[in-house]
């Protein structure tokens, strides 16, 4: 099930599940990979920025990807983060996602990267570390990452890597961005490539109408992504405008900087996904403010789409 240009729908961006300890909870991860595939998503993205990566240690890398990739990797696609400082460890976590059945692997640049030139000729590197039979996607998140990639650099890395079969696309604003990329594949400058969307879906509505396939984000109702994707793909658009309206609050709520993993692993433990939600440290973590405010918005949001009330009754639970 090799990740391949032609990609569509949700994948979403897991959280990675700890005891309130620390420790990693495996019987967390199955339920969560389950939830994911029954909540409709079309693939899975592991080790990410929101999956505390950086917070684990190789034997932790690997435990979690080999979990989740034999669970419901001949399910629906998974992808592993791979990033890192340096191409042999990149190498390793990229053979291993691999040989236990991920269909891809995802690579954000370095922030040290600061010109076209290098950040083109780091992708072909990268690709050179892990194989070139290892289809990749590329990660473009300046905002976090502090690294810009203009389409004309996207063409670029697309041209010299054939392996890159996907886009992350986390520009913002990044609509005109869609809209470029797209013209080139019209125009026959740039070869057919998957571009999925980040950013919390927080323009995914619009991100949709601009020609983006799907998206690959987080957010603790992935339902409200998938409906979302399948309603604008069907050009449904006032449907879908309508339903992403309703969640948008909650949407915006969990996208604050710094606190939005705190938020989604909350909702998440709210509706029983998670027996935690608690961070590696260092960490952050939900206030009693923050988690009023929470059941209030998931009240909110669940007059709109009923599939929201359970976690809203055991918001109000929790603080009352």
């Amino acid at each position: 099930m090799n990740l391949t240009a032609t990609a569509r729908g949700t994948f979403a961006i897991a959280p990675t599940p700890f005891h309130d300890d620390g420790r990693i909870d495996e019987t967390s991860i199955d339920r969560m990979s389950d939830f994911y595939v029954e909540s409709g998503c079309t693939g899975l993205t592991i080790l990410g920025m929101m999956g505390e990566a950086q917070k684990l240690d190789a034997d932790e890398t690997r435990l979690v990807t080999e979990r989740i990739v034999r669970r419901i990797g001949s399910t629906i696609p998974v992808v592993v983060g791979v990033s890192s400082p340096g191409f042999a460890a990149m190498r390793s976590l990229a053979r291993l996602s691999m040989d236990v059945g991920a269909a891809g692997v995802m690579i954000a640049p370095p922030s040290t990267l600061k010109t076209d030139d290098q950040i083109v000729s780091y992708f072909a590197q990268a690709t050179e570390a892990i194989g070139s039979d290892v289809p990749w996607v590329l990660q473009d998140f300046p905002l976090a990452l502090n690294v810009v990639m203009t389409p004309d650099v996207i063409r670029r890395i697309v041209g010299a890597s054939p392996a890159c079969v996907m886009l992350k696309h986390e520009d913002w604003p990044g609509l005109e961005k869609i809209t470029k990329l797209r013209s080139f594949e019209s125009e026959g400058t740039m070869r057919r490539l998957s571009i999925l969307t980040g950013n919390g879906g927080l323009f995914l509505d619009f991100e949709m109408e601009r020609g983006a396939d799907g998206a690959m984000t987080g957010y603790a109702f992935p339902e409200l992504l998938t409906d979302v994707v399948t309603l604008s793909a069907e050009g449904k658009k006032d449907e879908a405008h309508d339903l992403f309206d309703a969640h948008l609050p909650l949407i915006r709520y969990e996208q604050q900087p710094g606190a939005g993993l705190a938020v989604r692993k909350h909702v998440l433990k709210l509706r029983g996904v998670l027996a935690s939600d608690a961070q590696r440290k260092p960490a952050t973590s939900a206030s009693p403010i923050a988690r009023k405010e929470i059941a209030y918005l998931l009240d909110r949001v669940a007059q709109k789409d009923k599939r929201v009330a359970q976690a809203a009754g055991a918001a109000k639970g929790a603080v009352a």
